[in-house]
Formats: C-alpha cells, structure tokens, sequence
C-alpha cells in the first residue's frame, strides 16, 4: 500500500520527547560538525534523556566502530554506551551473514568498522580477492584508502563474487570542506566491473531495521539534516520525522522537496525535541501558521504576517508541497525565505 503524499508539516500538542519513545539521531550535522558538538545539542539531548526518551545515534559512515563513536559523544558531555550507536558497517554485515555461510569469509575494502562488525555476525574479514571470499564489502575507508583496495574489489567481482556497500553516500564532511565518500568509491567498481551491489545504509530498509533490532524502539522519531538519507530513510520505514536546520538542507531545498523528502516535523535544531510543534492551518487559499500565511502566486511563493521565522518556514513548506502534489514545487521561494531570514 503507497503512503499517503504529504502536504504539510505535522503539528504536536505535546514535546516530540514525551510523544516518541526513542530518537534515532543522524550524527554530522545533527549532533556534531567538525567533530565538535553543535549549539544546543548537548543540553537538549540531556534533557530528552532524562524525561525517559531512549537516544540511539545512526550513521552511515562505515569507519568508525561504535565504540569510537560512543567515546566521542561522551568526551562532547553526551554520555553514550556501544550500544547506543547504530552503523552502516553493523546493517551491511547482517544482510552478508544471512546470504553467505556461517563463518564465511568476506573481502573488506574499507575501515575497521567493518570489519568488527563482519565479526560480530561470525564472519571472517579477509584482504585479497585470491583469499577465496564468499562476499566483497566496500565501505567508507578514510583518505588513505588506496587505489589498489578498489582493484582488488574488482578483481572478485568480475568474477561473480557478491558485493555489498554499507552506503553509497556520494560526499562525506570534512574539516577542510567536502570530500568524496563511499558512494564515489563505489562508482569505482561499479565502472570497472559494470555490476551493482546491494546496499544498506540510509536510506534503504535495512538500515532500517538494523535501528529497530538494536534499539526495540516501538514509537521511534528519525532526526537528521538530509532529506536523501535521513528523511527519505524515514519514509522507507515508515516513521516520523524531525528535520533540523544545523546541518546540509536549508530553505530552498525544504520547499522544493518530493514526497519521499517531506520531514514530519521541521525545527532550528535539537531544541525542537523539547517542545510541541505548531499545527499548520488550511486556510480558503493558503496555509497558516502562527502569524503568518502562505500562499502558492502564479510562479512564486508569497508570504504574510510576521511572527517566528520557523512558522513562516512551515506555512510556506505547506503552500509549496501541497501546489507540488507528488513532484517538486517549482514555485520560487526565495523571496519569502529571505524575509524570514533563512
């Protein structure tokens, strides 16, 4: 059954904390850039924690081992165990275990992450194509990831080997700008073989349910920064949505959203865990929220009222999704995005 195409933002009469048991947390950009914590972030998760919401952290970046990552939430003063962090490494090597045999070993191009994960579902990471691999795995290695570890993915992979990616994220932040992530290095293989491989970070199903397996979150909220993998990992799964304005998307972006991309929820950043959000109301012609009105023009987005920036924002997210239907708005929003200051 095809989801219903949403409209509008939703409202909620209660904090989205007490409303969902568990958030499920996209990381840079979310939580952190740079490495370091993000305003607000760290007293607004407290505060979540203690209200009795379960915090899981979610990436797509295979390198790092979730005990690396729960000691870099914790030295930022969000305390954080193994198991509350969630990787691409740890949903990929599930989906080889339950297509490969017990204790099969597995071409690694790629960090320890994946490795440690491969090992925890009892398989066994090997280095080379010759080493008679039941599966090849590619994922985020690093910068010093050389070209010789793509040509040994190639070499089995020519030969039928299954191959699998933890993501395909095409760019990955770093602290000198963007660099090329997996996803580029999986157009590498995929050139020199002409094969595809099974993938299973955000935002494909089994990231998915990697979450829901380790977490056991029954009512979970997904909050991210991207609308390609956060939010529309969100909508595969069916689940509600928080997007946050700390991180890659901004107004443009926002307004011009397909279905898939349309976050239930839209705020400035992790604050908006702590608080209802405001309902967005139809109106004869446009769409209301707080003191302002939006309404789709001939080639434009117009905007009235004054008011918080952010009800602007979702009043204009409800004129442009719902004139979009199931496309992109194309109506420009600039100018109203500029008045609020976004």
């Amino acid at each position: 059954m095809s989801q219903a195409v949403r409209t509008r933002p939703e409202g909620s009469g209660q904090p989205l904390s007490e409303a969902y048991d568990t958030a499920l947390l996209d990381l840079d950009g979310v939580v952190y850039a740079g490495g370091n914590a993000i305003a607000h972030a760290v007293d607004s998760l407290a505060v979540a924690r203690s209200g009795g919401m379960r915090l899981a952290y979610v990436t797509n970046n295979a390198l790092r081992t979730p005990d690396t990552v729960a000691e870099h939430l914790t030295e930022l003063g969000i305390p954080t165990g193994a198991d509350d962090v969630i990787t691409s490494a740890q949903a990929v090597a599930r989906l080889i275990s339950e297509q490969v045999p017990a204790g099969a070993r597995v071409l690694v191009i790629g960090g320890e992450g994946l490795r440690v994960a491969l090992r925890e579902r009892g398989l066994t990471p090997v280095e080379s194509a010759d080493d008679d691999p039941a599966a090849v795995v590619q994922g985020y290695g690093g910068p010093d990831l050389t070209w010789g570890r793509f040509a040994e993915a190639s070499y089995a992979v020519a030969r039928g080997v299954p191959w699998f990616a933890s993501n395909t994220d095409l760019t990955i932040p770093s602290g000198r700008g963007i660099a090329p992530g997996n996803g580029a290095a999986v157009e590498v293989v995929r050139i020199a073989t002409g094969k595809e491989p099974q993938v299973a970070g955000k935002p494909l199903p089994p990231m998915h349910r990697e979450t829901i397996i380790r977490t056991g979150a029954t009512r979970p909220l997904v909050v991210g920064d991207r609308l390609d993998t956060d939010i529309e990992g969100a909508f595969n799964g069916e689940v509600d949505s928080l997007l946050v304005l700390t991180g890659v998307t901004d107004g443009i972006r926002l307004l011009a959203a397909p279905p898939q991309h349309r976050p239930t929820y839209v705020d400035a950043d992790l604050r908006g865990l702590l608080t209802g959000q405001p309902e967005v109301v139809p109106l004869a012609e446009g769409f209301r929220c707080g003191g302002f009105t939006a309404t789709p023009g001939a080639d434009r987005l117009e905007l009235e009222g004054e008011g918080a920036p952010l009800d602007g924002l979702r009043a204009l997210c409800a004129a442009a999704w719902t004139a979009a239907g199931e496309d992109s708005c194309e109506l420009d929003g600039g100018k109203a995005l500029a008045r609020l200051g976004l």
